[in-house]
């Protein structure tokens, strides 16, 4: 049983990712253009599966016979649920492709957990909302990589993570 000395006593910061971090020691880290670039082929990735499923929703609600009915409002990326189909292609494919998106994989470089084995679904949701602090302040937040020592922009600050290039990039 504790005593109320040991209860009351200033608790102790415990450094929970140094194992992790000194794990990562040297691994070479991507650079701002391949990271650009890697972010601009997602986005494209990204309209054109949404100006194909809007096509394809206006074609099913059109039919005569559709169940969707005639009168369908397509709605744009202005609305709230848009920013979380954006959130749930960057977080979930960042999650399930083991820190890679399509663009990421296709330009070799791979999102790293600085807290875990394995990036978890969580920092690829905290990463994926983490965009929009980094496009803050005319895209400052994404500037920040020539700053910081580990090359880590807001939204890879906000999850804990870093970018590195693969072994065979």
């Amino acid at each position: 049983m504790a005593t109320l000395k040991q209860v009351f006593a200033a608790k102790r910061f415990k450094a929970h990712s140094a194992p992790r971090q000194l794990s990562l020691q040297g691994c070479r880290l991507a650079s701002f253009q391949r990271r650009a670039i890697a972010f601009a082929v997602d986005l494209v990735i990204f309209n054109l599966a949404a100006a194909a499923g809007t096509v394809l929703w206006r074609i099913a609600a059109s039919h005569p016979g559709a169940v969707l009915g005639a009168k369908v409002r397509v709605v744009g990326l202005d609305t709230w649920w848009a920013l979380a189909i954006v959130v749930a292609y960057f977080g979930v494919l960042t999650y399930f492709g083991r820190g890679q998106t399509p663009g990421k994989r296709l330009l070799g470089i791979r999102v790293v957990s600085l807290v875990h084995d394995r990036i978890s679904l969580w920092q690829s949701i905290e990463r994926a909302l983490g965009y929009a602090a980094s496009a803050l302040e005319l895209g400052f937040g994404f500037l920040q990589y020539f700053i910081h020592p580990n090359a880590q922009t807001v939204h890879d600050r906000i999850a804990e993570t870093i970018v590195v290039l693969e072994r065979g990039a």
